[in-house]
């Protein structure tokens, strides 16, 4: 079955997210430990009781194992996870973290997720993993999401790191679905790339397949480019996540810097 995401949240003029506080800096950490100094933050919002959606992605699986810790020690009770991707699922019932489907647990309390670029709106893109449709459905079903990054994934412009901005796609007639995309005009200028594993075509957890989409400037109206991308037949989702973030947790050289979005987010 085909799931089709919700039409992109209608543009809005917001005022600048604002830095609420920012923890000790730190010198010379490698990403990975920039990695889990977000995460570990990140999950000081995760209180006992709670429905907690759990990310994909090598900062969020800090987050996870965070969890999974507190659990073990008594700190964290009650706990539901649920899980954006096999890959996450079989890791948080490794660390014996209850977990739930959004079919049993509909309404989440927090959601604590990666994403590979954040713009000052903080608006992200996601899905270079593979798992943008379950992490979109998960985040849109949280009462808060909860963004984690390293600063290297801060952008001027959504697609301004010139790497994917991913979009789903059914396996049926998966080029004549490509071309389309490629030539969309709210994506003009883009190259669309087939994502592949070894010699085959990519496949997602729900057995669809991953088109990239590389620009070499950031995306002009990104709500343009969401809209457009999702009316086409054979899409299933995109990684443009708009107006869904919450928190931005930004681990740097500087420290931890904590970013929360002035106004409510749009579903």
């Amino acid at each position: 079955m085909m799931l089709k995401a919700s039409p992109a949240a209608r543009a809005v003029t917001r005022p600048a997210p604002r830095n609420v506080r920012m923890m000790a800096a730190s010198t010379q950490l490698s990403q990975d430990e920039l990695k889990k100094q977000a995460a570990w933050k990140a999950v000081e919002y995760v209180k006992s009781g709670m429905v907690v959606g759990l990310g994909t992605g090598s900062t969020a699986a800090f987050a996870v194992d965070r969890i999974g810790q507190l659990l073990k020690e008594g700190k964290l009770q009650n706990i539901v996870g649920v899980p954006t991707s096999i890959r996450t699922y079989e890791q948080a019932l490794s660390l014996g973290i209850p977990l739930a489907t959004l079919d049993e647990q509909p309404k989440l309390d927090v959601a604590i997720d990666g994403a590979d670029e954040v713009d000052p709106n903080l608006d992200v893109v996601k899905g270079r993993g593979g798992a943008l449709l379950r992490e979109k459905m998960v985040e849109m079903a949280s009462a808060k999401f909860v963004c984690i990054v390293d600063d290297s994934k801060m952008v001027t412009g959504l697609g301004g790191s010139k790497l994917a901005m991913p979009v789903e796609i059914v396996q049926f007639c998966h080029k004549y679905t490509l071309q389309r995309l490629a030539n969309l005009a709210e994506v003009k200028g883009c190259e669309a790339k087939l994502r592949m594993n070894g010699d085959k075509p990519y496949v997602t957890d729900n057995s669809n397949y991953i088109v990239d989409l590389y620009f070499q400037t950031p995306i002009k109206d990104s709500h343009a480019a969401s809209k457009a991308i999702l009316a086409l037949d054979g899409v299933v989702d995109h990684g443009l996540f708009l107006d869904m973030v919450d928190v931005c947790i930004i681990a740097g050289a500087t420290g931890v810097t904590v970013q929360e979005r002035p106004s409510p987010k749009k579903h």
